[in-house]
């Protein structure tokens, strides 16, 4: 699943290498900040793909295939629900969202075009998390990763096309990942009916069974706190980058996408420990629980540190890829070796992500998170103190990744001895 992952972030990373060789550094910073604003809008309903796929995988390891229907129509009533909202309320979203960017008038303008397009495409992404999260909840990662790689092949041509092409500047990048996401809505529907899944054949009553949904909101209300506060930190950091001006933001943006390329590398593995581990505990088998755990950790250290090598190594010339501007390449360069730790000290993290998923852990999920960002307020408030500028950022954001990864590592076995009594 590893490749489906990685091809995640071009959806951001397509549109600022492109915007990038325009040589502006306030359309670089506009593009990326619109990145960080539709991933904190989106992100918030990441329970959608999440809580799907750990309770799908359950109902697949228990055997019962009409609940991986019932589970399926319930996350895309909710996602399309929930799309239509966000773009209904665009106009307060999109205030809230400037106000809090710290950004200057140059980039805000730019964003506010961006901004415009993309959030059409809300309904698109809600139901493709859902129909993701069903996809991979089967075991079945090689369709996820067709639809992935489809979603952004769309993307990268479209983009290419609007924005050099057609001359349409920023505007046709938001319109290339808006008809991007709508391909891939179709794609994913046609890919579940060939699994033999109906979700639209599930009648009423049971999509609005009491006992399923109060679960199923149990589930997605702990991860939808565990996700803003990641959106929160993702946020406060990239605020705060932005008020040291245009060039440190856009510097941030370019070393921000070489960190989510390695993050969603690592976010394979998770992806794989998600549908693991919940079928596991679908079917009541601790010991392949504990193997599949373990597995997904191993391999997330081990790939962590060779994608924070690489990206030390090769960082150089990627931030040349991303952007021609001299002062925006400097910056970028200054912040590359704390940049790349990044993902070695987010592997652990990814990695009971995963886990804690599968097994639907979600409330120890949420409250270990909350704790992470208190961790991470009182770094930046150090760092703050100390005067460290960028590189400051930097260090407390791998502050939080760490104390994400101990953290969860240290309430593992309690939770697998409560989940396993038999076998603890």
């Amino acid at each position: 699943m590893t490749l489906a992952n990685v091809t995640t972030p071009l959806l951001g990373f397509v549109g600022a290498a492109v915007i990038g060789r325009l040589g502006d550094a306030a359309l670089l910073g506009a593009i990326a900040l619109g990145a960080v604003v539709f991933d904190a809008l989106f992100w918030s309903f990441g329970s959608l793909r999440m809580a799907t796929a750990g309770l799908t995988a359950q109902a697949v390891g228990a055997g019962d295939t009409a609940e991986t229907d019932r589970t399926l129509a319930r996350a895309l009533a909710a996602g399309g629900l929930a799309g239509l909202i966000i773009v209904l309320l665009q106009w307060p979203i999109g205030q809230a969202a400037f106000a809090v960017s710290g950004a200057s008038p140059a980039v805000q303008a730019a964003l506010a075009s961006y901004f415009v397009i993309r959030i059409l495409s809300a309904p698109f992404v809600l139901a493709n998390y859902a129909l993701l999260g069903s996809i991979l909840g089967r075991g079945r990662t090689d369709l996820g990763l067709v639809i992935q790689v489809a979603i952004n092949l769309i993307n990268i041509a479209l983009t290419l096309a609007l924005v050099l092409g057609a001359d349409l500047g920023i505007a046709g990048a938001a319109l290339a990942a808006l008809g991007a996401e709508a391909a891939g809505l179709v794609l994913g529907l046609f890919v579940v009916t060939r699994l033999g899944s109906r979700p639209f054949r599930v009648p009423l009553a049971e999509i609005r069974d009491g006992a399923a949904l109060r679960r199923t909101l149990s589930v997605n209300l702990d991860v939808i706190v565990r996700t803003l506060a990641i959106i929160a930190a993702i946020v406060l950091f990239s605020a705060l980058g932005a008020r040291q001006g245009d060039v440190t933001l856009a510097a941030n943006a370019v070393l921000w996408n070489l960190f989510m390329i390695g993050g969603f590398f690592l976010d394979g593995f998770a992806t794989a420990a998600e549908t693991l581990c919940g079928q596991a505990v679908g079917a009541r088998d601790a010991a392949a629980f504990r193997a599949s755990a373990s597995l997904s950790l191993r391999w997330c250290l081990g790939f962590g540190l060779v994608v924070s090598l690489l990206a030390l190594a090769g960082g150089g010339t990627f931030i040349d890829l991303v952007t021609t501007n001299a002062a925006v390449r400097e910056a970028a360069r200054a912040t590359l070796p704390l940049a790349a730790l990044a993902p070695v000290t987010a592997a652990a993290a990814f990695a009971y992500d995963g886990i804690f998923i599968g097994a639907t852990w979600t409330r120890a999920m949420r409250n270990l998170m909350l704790l992470a960002f208190a961790v991470f307020a009182a770094a930046l408030g150090i760092v703050e103190v100390m005067g460290l500028g960028n590189p400051g950022l930097w260090i407390a954001f791998l502050v939080f990744l760490g104390a994400r990864g101990m953290s969860q590592g240290v309430a593992f076995p309690g939770l697998v001895r409560r989940t396993f009594p038999a076998s603890a």
